[in-house]
Formats: structure tokens, sequence, C-alpha cells
């Protein structure tokens, strides 16, 4: 089963997502930075890879808090595996994405998020995910 990373970065109280461009697959969805996890790769090195790419930060670490099978219509199921991100270095800055937003987590239902994202959000809303 294919892998994907999904990093949450916070922020004075306040999650980073990012939203598609219109040319990628989801156009326009906002998601959680992060993808796919490559052969040979530990989704650890797959969050710091990513992460390098997407926000141009490095050495990124983070911790699993939660992670559960998705199947998107018509495609393979994936495992989402959903990292805090406790350390890394640099600033994040947009280099991918639409729009990138820090958001409070009671807010993230509020966006048109990617399908696969929406279970995750609603376990950090209803408290079952440990957020300090």
């Amino acid at each position: 089963m294919l892998e994907v990373v999904a990093a949450i970065l916070e922020r004075d109280g306040r999650i980073l997502i990012c939203q598609r461009t219109a040319r990628q697959s989801h156009a326009l969805k906002w998601e959680f930075p992060g993808g796919k996890v490559e052969p040979g790769e530990t989704p650890a090195q797959a969050l710091a890879r990513e992460l390098e790419e997407e926000l141009g930060i490095r050495g990124a670490r983070g911790e699993e808090i939660m992670r559960y099978a998705y199947t998107y219509p018509g495609k393979p199921a994936v495992l989402l595996i959903f990292l805090r991100v406790t350390h890394f270095e640099g600033e994040p800055r947009n280099l991918i994405f639409e729009d990138m937003r820090w958001e409070a987590p009671k807010r993230l239902a509020e966006f048109d998020l990617l399908e696969g994202d929406r279970d995750f959000v609603r376990a950090l809303a209803g408290g079952s995910v440990y957020w300090s």
C-alpha cells in the first residue's frame, strides 16, 4: 500500500494548511504539506524531503499522531500518516502551492480539504488527537 505523510506544523496555536494548484489532481483543495513515501524511504525521511521541496525548510522531524487507510474513488487505498512536526530549520515559504495559511484547528473544517484529511480534522476537533 502506498504510504503518504502529512505534516502538521503548528505555530502560535495555528496549523499550516496549503492549497493545491489548479493544475494538480484534486485542484484547489486544501491539504497538509507532505507527500508520498518513496521506495526505500521511511516516513520520517519522506517528511524531511517533502517539506524541503514544498516549504524550503530543512531537517524536519516529527512524531506520528495518527494513521489510517483511505481510498479515493477509482484508486488503490493509501496509508495516510499524520506527523506532528516538532523541529525544522528555516522559515516555511510557499514553493509549490496556490496558497498557504496558518489556521486555528477549530477552523480547519471550514476549508475544502482533501477528502482523505477530513477524518484527521474531525479527530482533532473532537479531541481524540493529542494536541498541546
